[in-house]
């Protein structure tokens, strides 16, 4: 399981170094083809590059994770709701998911009746 676990970390430490990289590279080759030309600016270097990188991670994007859950925060929200209804509104909410194609709580009618034949 340690074996697994350090090949797996050396796996995301080699594809970081590889996207930073490519990364470095685009804006440095972007920003030396246009800003010089455009603006009057100064080339930069690969290490400025990537220094502008993070400074425009840290101005614009943050360092919060993306996607955070991956859509279980949804299920436990729904399921905190679901506890907090009372038996009708939970028949109410079943009965508007029916109605929806293909809904989840029983087969649609069109399915009972070729299931039937």
């Amino acid at each position: 399981m340690k074996g697994y676990r350090l090949w797996k970390a050396v796996k995301i430490l080699v594809m970081v170094v590889v996207c930073a990289a490519v990364f470095g590279l685009v804006v440095m080759q972007l920003w030396n083809w246009l800003m010089p030309a455009i603006f009057g600016l100064r080339t930069l270097t690969f290490v400025q590059a990537l220094g502008l990188l993070v400074l425009s991670k840290v101005l614009f994007g943050g360092f919060h994770r993306h996607g955070h859950g991956g859509g279980r925060g949804w299920r436990r929200g729904m399921g905190e709701r679901w506890e907090k209804m009372t038996p009708e509104e939970r028949e109410r909410f079943k009965a508007g998911m029916r109605g929806r194609r293909g809904g989840w709580c029983e087969p649609r009618e069109s399915a009972k009746e070729e299931a039937a034949v």
